[in-house]
């Protein structure tokens, strides 16, 4: 099992925003075989972070449905604009003992 956390810097008062477009992506992230997804923001730390995680039991099946996933045209609506909120982020990847 791998633990992904796919963490990002947003803009100045912006990491609520974006935080709300992931919440609403939960739903289509748990069809597409993810699980236990959670979207968590900064108490303390470096300001304005968001923090997307979620499990998955293979990673070549992440690679797939990450590439594909915000096409869907769902997931396409919720994240429109979203760039526009980041000033930038990274992934870690886990493997869970």
């Amino acid at each position: 099992m791998l633990l992904i956390r796919d963490v990002f810097t947003t803009k100045p008062g912006k990491a609520g925003e974006l935080a709300k477009k992931f919440k609403q992506t939960i739903l289509f992230m748990e069809k597409e075989g993810f699980k236990n997804a959670k979207v968590m923001t900064d108490i303390v730390g470096k300001y304005w972070t968001v923090v997307l995680q979620y499990e998955t039991d293979d990673f070549g099946r992440f690679e797939k449905e990450v590439r594909g996933f915000t096409s869907k045209p769902e997931v396409k609506e919720i994240m429109k604009d979203y760039m526009s909120l980041v000033e930038g982020g990274y992934r870690e990847v886990f493997k869970l003992e």
